[in-house]
C-alpha cells in the first residue's frame, strides 16, 4: 500500500486537491478531519485524549490499510503544535513495517492567498480554521513550525495551478495511470 501524505498549512488546497486525486486515481482519501471531527464530538481539541486518540486512529487506519492491501491511501495533514513530534516517525514505522511505503507532498501557497482562502464557505463546512486573526495569531506564535517534516518528493504552489493540475502532478510523479 502507497500512503500519499499530503502536507503545507491550512487553506493550501490539501483536501481540494486530494478529492481531485482520489478522483484521478481511485486510491482512497482519509483526510485529517475525519479523526479530529469524530474527536472533537467528546473531546477537547488538543486535549492530552483528543491528541492520544487522534494519533491511534490515523495510525491504525494506515496500518489496517496496508494489511487489506489497499493500492494506496491519502492523507491530508497540517503540521501544528498539537501533534506530537513523533508522530511523522511512527507513521513511518507503522506503515513499513505492515509493507507499505509513504510518499510525502507539499502544497505550497503564498501568505496573501492563504488569507484570502482561510474565510471560504467550503473551510467552515468541515469545521477547519476559517479566521484569518487566529491563523495569525497561530502563525506568529509558531503553531504549524512543531518539527520537522520529511522531504517531499514534490513541492506544489497551489496559486500557480488549479487543483486539478496539482493532482495530476502528484499522480504523475507517483506513475499512475490518471483516469
Amino acid at each position: 500500500m502507497t500512503l500519499v501524505f499530503i502536507y503545507g498549512l491550512p487553506a493550501t488546497g490539501k483536501l481540494t486537491v486530494a478529492q481531485e486525486l482520489e478522483r484521478m486515481t481511485g486510491y482512497k482519501l482519509f483526510h485529517n478531519h475525519l479523526a479530529v471531527d469524530l474527536l472533537l464530538s467528546v473531546f477537547e481539541f488538543g486535549s492530552e485524549s483528543f491528541v492520544r486518540l487522534r494519533e491511534e486512529i490515523w495510525l491504525s487506519v494506515f496500518e489496517q490499510a496496508c494489511r487489506d492491501c489497499l493500492p494506496g491511501l491519502i492523507f491530508t495533514f497540517a503540521p501544528e503544535a498539537t501533534v506530537r513530534a513523533s508522530f511523522v516517525g511512527d507513521v513511518l514505522q507503522t506503515v513499513l513495517k505492515a509493507g507499505g511505503q509513504v510518499r510525502f507532498f507539499e502544497l505550497t501557497c503564498p501568505l496573501p492567498e492563504l488569507k484570502q482562502r482561510i474565510e471560504s464557505l467550503s473551510r467552515r463546512e468541515f469545521g477547519k480554521l476559517a479566521s484569518v486573526r487566529v491563523f495569525e495569531q497561530l502563525l506568529s506564535d509558531g503553531a504549524f513550525d512543531p518539527f520537522p517534516m520529511p522531504p517531499p518528493e514534490l513541492t506544489i504552489d497551489t496559486s500557480q495551478c488549479t487543483p486539478p493540475e496539482a493532482a495530476a502532478r502528484i499522480a504523475r510523479q507517483l506513475e499512475l495511470t490518471v483516469r
